[in-house]
């Protein structure tokens, strides 16, 4: 198994139709022993029947991914608890709904700055975190989830094109600067995927639609295939890739038209 006897914390978890949960699933399957942070104290007792399946796994909230002092307390925690771990999947995004709704050039700067916070130095401040903490192992693999709309306009994504393009620059940056320690830093890009947050983005079935008909494997990727790259790249079967954005879209990234 790729993560036999490797300790993952995984970011953002919210339901079985998450992306996050994909990652999870996949990464259980391979051996790993799961760590997770999520939003809200009142949620605990979801969380906890969600992630009972996967034995052995621990749950800690965390009300702001951006915000230094509430990463510093829960990694503290985390590594008091647990001792240092191999990898952390960052599975953390937030625009306003408004932001998505509207066209871009109608972006609030709170929103801008919102979903930049959120979705981007998030990322950041959990990898200088983990480090000043002494958190990850040799070796150790940091992933975060970024989309297509980074670097191509989709209609609807607005804000969070801008602020998943902030996230691909901070990982290329952040892989220079950990890779003196071998630690590993890449993003995975996945097609579009039914998920809670996918429903903020206005039309997204029409976009499902459009890749089935596009995609040079026309189908849908599902958030298990998407766990299965990321999988890879947690393990030290991808040692040599770092400072990447993988696709896993079924090829769509490629076309054209």
């Amino acid at each position: 198994m790729l993560l036999e006897k490797k300790k993952i914390l995984i970011m953002g978890i919210r339901n079985k139709w998450s992306i996050a949960f994909g990652i999870a699933k996949s990464a259980y399957e391979n051996g790993a022993q799961l760590l997770f942070t999520y939003m809200g104290e009142e949620n605990r007792t979801k969380i906890e029947e969600l992630i009972s399946e996967f034995k052995g796994s621990k749950a800690y909230v965390l009300d702001g991914a951006s915000e230094d002092e509430l990463v510093r307390e829960t990694f503290e925690k985390i590594k008091k608890e647990n001792g240092k771990i191999d990898g952390i999947v960052h599975a953390i995004a937030h625009a306003n709904t408004e932001d998505l709704h509207n066209d871009f050039i109608y972006t609030s700067k709170e929103g801008f700055a919102h979903a930049c916070d959120v979705s981007s130095y998030s990322f950041v401040l959990v990898s200088r975190m983990a480090k000043e903490l002494d958190m990850l192992n040799e070796n150790a693999s940091l992933i975060t989830l970024t989309y297509h709309g980074s670097t191509k306009v989709l209609e609807g994504y607005n804000i969070m094109g801008v602020a998943k393009a902030a996230l691909e620059a901070s990982v290329r940056y952040l892989a220079e600067n950990l890779g003196k320690e071998g630690i590993r830093v890449n993003a995975v890009s996945a097609g579009p995927i039914k998920t809670l947050s996918s429903k903020g983005i206005k039309d997204f079935s029409s976009i499902l639609t459009v890749i089935e008909e596009k995609a040079p494997l026309h189908k849908n990727v599902t958030t298990v295939q998407v766990g299965n790259v990321a999988t890879f790249l947690l393990s030290q079967m991808s040692d040599s890739i770092t400072g990447q954005v993988i696709y896993a879209d079924n090829g769509y990234n490629i076309m054209g038209i």
